[in-house]
């Protein structure tokens, strides 16, 4: 079941920016997962000669790295000023 938003979704809202942004990175680990996991098992078991995979999964994972740190550490969830005219 999806999670539900009590009040109506807004990107000014913190509390939603601060979900979304985790949502989105746990949805980049699934991709991460699940494409590494397919070129691993395409280079050991079909004995494929990649020499590339170590680098690109290593390039993906500090990425990856580099997100959570983002939205755990840096990200401003703070209320946003309203836009008076």
């Amino acid at each position: 079941m999806p999670p539900r938003w009590p009040r109506k979704p807004d990107r000014n809202d913190p509390d939603y920016r601060k979900l979304d942004d985790r949502m989105n990175f746990a949805v980049h680990v699934a991709i991460f997962a699940a494409t590494n996991s397919g070129l691993w098992f395409f280079h050991n078991f079909l004995v494929t000669t990649w020499k590339w995979l170590p680098w690109v999964t290593l390039s993906w994972l500090v990425i990856l790295l580099g997100h959570l740190i983002y939205i755990s550490a840096i990200a401003n969830y703070s209320e946003t000023p309203s836009k008076s005219t």
